[in-house]
This record gives structure tokens, C-alpha cells and sequence, in this order.
């Protein structure tokens, strides 16, 4: 399929568009951090017929009911996915890795800034909402470490295997380097930063064994999996208006798409 268009590529662009995708990049990455675990909400539930009982794990369901709830900070980070193989895409796998180390370098400047905040006294009658700020702070501090370690690896396991995909495939089937980077690269997320969560004691008073943290880990990956299905339309859309950005060191052309 060939994709045509009448717009000409320009530097200011270019430049525009990577600044936007790096904002939409590390605003969600930061927000995620500061909110994370401090609310699990509720996507959606409902009581499963007798036959999806039968092939449905009972790990991950409380008898007939199956409620699907993940940190309220889930809710932003699988847009960090997205953006990294749009990053990928459109301007290569440097820049791509690029901003998976600038949003870990961010972060640690956020702890950086609330530490000192911490560590400088209190002015009494003055601060209104100290022990506001101090929750904050301390759930801040082990939240952020544990989902760092996680993002490292994760983002930069996304970033690989979406290059890996597109040498397979010679540049062709966006779906495939999409779906086939983010999917596992998903995986290894959602499942080291709950375990990290969990065995340092953050994760709350209820989640006590390691099958309460196996429904975690499975109801935030199939949070992810679905979120990646879904945005392969928004991904392809994307590569499709942007392709006059291309800036691909390989040498593929956006406009060879199947």
C-alpha cells in the first residue's frame, strides 16, 4: 500500500513533533510515579457464566466475579509505550532510546526536588498540608525506585525488540514490530514492578501471599494488552499523518506500510 501526501517535511516540524511525543512521553511516566499505587480502581466487573468459570483461573477471579483493578497510574503509562515506537518509527531507535533515558533522569530529579523539600524544616503555622506532603513523599520515594528499575528495562527491552521486529520485516507490517515490541515488553513491566512493590512492602496491608500478587500482575498486563490492541488504529493513524517526518536511520520509508 502506498501512502501519499501533499505536505513537505520541515526541521521546524520535525522538531515540534519529537517535543510533543517527549512531553506526552514524560508527563505520563512522571504522573504514573506520583500516583501509582495510591488508589486501585476499578476498570470494570462482572459475573462470569458457568463455562468462562471453567477455563478462567480462579486466581484470577473471587468465585463467579471477575473485577478488573489496576493502580490508578496504569491508567497513564501504557501512553509511554506508545510514544516510544512512535519515537521509533518516525525518527529511529536512538532517539527512541534517547527519551527512555531522559524520563529515567527526570524522574531522579523529581526525587531529587521532594527530597530536599523533605529535609529542609518545616515552617510551623505556615505549611498547609504537611503530613499531605509527607505521605506524598514517602510513598513518592519507594514507588518511583521500584517502577524506575522496572521502566529501565522494560522501555529499553520495547525499544530493541521493536527494531528487532522491523529488521525481520524489512520496514513492512507496522502491526507487527507495534504489537509484537509492546505485548512483552509489557509483561516484563507489569510483572517486575508489582514483585518489586510487593516484596519491599508497598503495596498494601492486603496483599499478603503471592497469588493475591499474581491477580495484580494479571489484571495490569491484560490492562496493557488490551490498551496495546486498541491503539494499533491510533498508531497507524499517526504514522500515516506524520510520515513526511520520517527520519529513519535504517533507511525504511514510512510510505512501505502494509
Amino acid at each position: 500500500m502506498i501512502l501519499k501526501s501533499i505536505r513537505k517535511p520541515s526541521p521546524h516540524k520535525r522538531d515540534i513533533l519529537f517535543l510533543s511525543l517527549a512531553g506526552v512521553f514524560i508527563t505520563s511516566l512522571v504522573l504514573g510515579n506520583v500516583i501509582g499505587t495510591t488508589k486501585f480502581v476499578t476498570i470494570f466487573s462482572f459475573v462470569m457464566p458457568e463455562w468462562l468459570q471453567s477455563i478462567t483461573p480462579s486466581l484470577v477471579r473471587d468465585g463467579s466475579l471477575y473485577i478488573m483493578s489496576i493502580p490508578v497510574g496504569l491508567l497513564a503509562y501504557p501512553f509511554t509505550f506508545l510514544v516510544t515506537d512512535l519515537i521509533s518509527e518516525l525518527f529511529g531507535r536512538k532517539k527512541a532510546q534517547l527519551i527512555v533515558w531522559i524520563g529515567f533522569f527526570l524522574n531522579m530529579y523529581l526525587l531529587l526536588l521532594m527530597s530536599v523539600g523533605h529535609w529542609f524544616p518545616n515552617t510551623y503555622g505556615v505549611s498547609g498540608g504537611l503530613n499531605l506532603f509527607e505521605g506524598v513523599y514517602d510513598f513518592v520515594i519507594a514507588n518511583t525506585v521500584s517502577s524506575m528499575i522496572a521502566y529501565l528495562i522494560a522501555q529499553s527491552v520495547d525499544v530493541r525488540l521493536f527494531h528487532f521486529w522491523k529488521r525481520v520485516t524489512k520496514g513492512r507490517y507496522l502491526w507487527i514490530r507495534n504489537n509484537g515490541s509492546t505485548m512483552f515488553s509489557q509483561l516484563v513491566d507489569s510483572t517486575l514492578i508489582l514483585s518489586i512493590l510487593y516484596f519491599s512492602g508497598n503495596l498494601g496491608e492486603n496483599i499478603t501471599t503471592l497469588g493475591m500478587l499474581g491477580i495484580l500482575i494479571i489484571n495490569s498486563y491484560l490492562f496493557k494488552f488490551f490498551f496495546a490492541l486498541f491503539d494499533t488504529p491510533i498508531f497507524y493513524l499517526a504514522v500515516w499523518y506524520f510520515k513526511d517526518y520520517d527520519e529513519d536511520p535504517q533507511g525504511y520509508k514510512l510510505f512501505d506500510v502494509d
